[in-house]
């Protein structure tokens, strides 16, 4: 075959692959009428006896007897309610091994992105609870760690198509015990105190800002824009972590920090304000309540627990009031997971708050929902039943914020990825569908399967360190 020849047909497949590609995911857009639902629109009260239009993916019309658009889907929902897809702002699932790459108090040029695994059962039982997306995020043994990513639950998809597009790009800082343990005192390096946490970030602006003006400047003069009489600059190479930092300083990435106590709180909401970062959150936040108004005056988030601590030291002042204090103090508050059990009852951790504080139904709603959304970026997106919004949302049988309530199905995009009626065997691929899990829970009171601090103790090779400690 002539090489002109040998190209054509490269050039051909080419666009067979693509096309495939393209009708690939044409087809996990769906279109859908969902009938005389109560709809949790989260952002515009409850609408009783009321249809949801879904055409492609996005959702077009919200009213009553709307007609069907040719090719839909259509679900009688008479006696059911529609949610929001529930979205969990602090997951570990769909990773393969590596959740923290302890090698160095920072590591921002690592990412999540690079071990997501495809092939977790673990979305499809979070789809079975509700849930259309979630974020990813590197583990807690570094000061800067790893950066996140946000996926959409598309169970059965590749690893390019569970990324949600449109999701802010987030990075995962560390307070407190977990980094200066790992490092301090694991291998004698700083951070040793918790003083020391606060340096190693300074330390790293410091340097990404001295490294961007020298890097900016020798890009320039490569291009032949130095001015009359001006010397060449001194040649600066890339540097991949430092790139990260600069781009988090200049408000490209949101930042999200494992934390607990209130003093570190207020610590890294001071350094933020020296360097210019706004768009934070801050994760697990145990006595984020004592700082509420803080947190509310610099505009940074809060992604809690309902009602777990105690686990360690560290974590030992906390109460079930944090969301309610919190969202009363009109910090933006999410409920999060950290666990592969937990996230399929991120309905039940809304509820709580309702008992512990009074709060409304729509705000209770909104910590799983919306609020979540505005902490990855995604509320223009998703988070909300709103005309043109992407058709993520979960029908239940019951009030989703009740105990009795189950999720009968769940939609991403307007696809439905989990149907309680037709639940084959074959979606838990190898699973025993009868096996017991949620280990998580039957130790809650020490986290002995949190993944906050999954493989840093193999890194160690600290076999006994790993088996007994209470790894948040």
């Amino acid at each position: 075959m002539k090489k002109h020849q040998i190209f054509k047909s490269l050039a051909v497949l080419g666009c067979l692959l693509l096309a495939f590609t393209a009708t690939a995911l044409a087809q996990h857009l769906g279109t859908v009428h969902v009938k005389n639902a109560t709809l949790l629109t989260v952002t515009n009260g409850t609408m009783e006896a009321t249809d949801m239009v879904v055409k492609d993916g996005i959702i077009t019309e919200i009213g009553e007897n709307l007609s069907t658009p040719k090719g839909a889907t259509v679900v009688d929902a008479t006696g059911k309610f529609v949610l929001p897809g529930i979205i969990d702002a602090h997951s570990h699932l769909a990773v393969t091994r590596g959740i923290n790459e302890a090698t160095s108090p920072v590591t921002a040029m690592v990412s999540m992105e690079d071990v997501i695994n495809p092939n977790d059962v673990g979305m499809y039982r979070a789809l079975a609870g509700g849930v259309t997306s979630i974020h990813i995020m590197h583990g807690s043994a570094n000061v800067i760690g790893g950066q996140g990513e946000t996926i959409k639950l598309r169970y059965g998809l590749g690893q390019e198509e569970l990324k949600f597009k449109e999701a802010k790009r987030t990075i995962k800082f560390a307070l407190g015990e977990n980094p200066t343990r790992v490092h301090g005192i694991g291998r004698g390096i700083q951070p040793r105190t918790r003083m020391a946490v606060e340096q190693v970030i300074r330390k790293t602006f410091d340097a990404a800002l001295e490294y961007r003006a020298n890097r900016d400047a020798y890009v320039a003069a490569s291009k032949g824009k130095l001015k009359k009489g001006q010397a060449a600059p001194v040649p600066v190479a890339q540097n991949l972590k430092l790139d990260v930092i600069s781009d988090i300083i200049d408000g490209e990435i949101y930042v999200h920090c494992h934390s607990y106590r209130a003093d570190e709180i207020h610590m890294l909401m001071r350094v933020f304000k020296d360097y210019g970062v706004k768009n934070y959150t801050f994760q697990h936040a145990n006595e984020a309540f004592k700082v509420a108004p803080e947190l509310a005056a610099n505009g940074a988030s809060a992604s809690v627990f309902s009602d777990w601590w105690a686990y360690k030291f560290e974590v030992y002042y906390s109460t079930a009031y944090n969301a309610t204090i919190l969202m009363k103090n009109g910090v933006v508050t999410s409920l999060n997971s950290d666990d592969e059990q937990l996230i399929r009852m991120l309905n039940h951790e809304a509820a709580k708050t309702m008992r512990y504080g009074e709060l409304s139904e729509e705000d209770a709603l909104k910590l799983i929902t919306l609020n979540p959304a505005i902490q990855l970026g995604t509320d223009k997106y998703v988070g909300s039943l709103e005309v043109g919004k992407q058709a993520d949302f979960g029908i239940w049988n019951d009030h989703p914020l009740s105990v009795y309530a189950k999720c009968e199905m769940t939609f991403v995009d307007g696809h439905k990825y989990f149907d309680m009626a037709n639940d084959a065997v074959d979606m838990r691929l190898s699973i025993n569908p009868n096996e017991e899990f949620g280990t998580s829970m039957q130790h809650e009171a020490t986290r002995h399967a949190d993944n906050c601090l999954r493989d840093v103790y193999y890194f160690f090779g600290n076999e006994e360190a790993r088996t007994n400690h209470s790894h948040e």
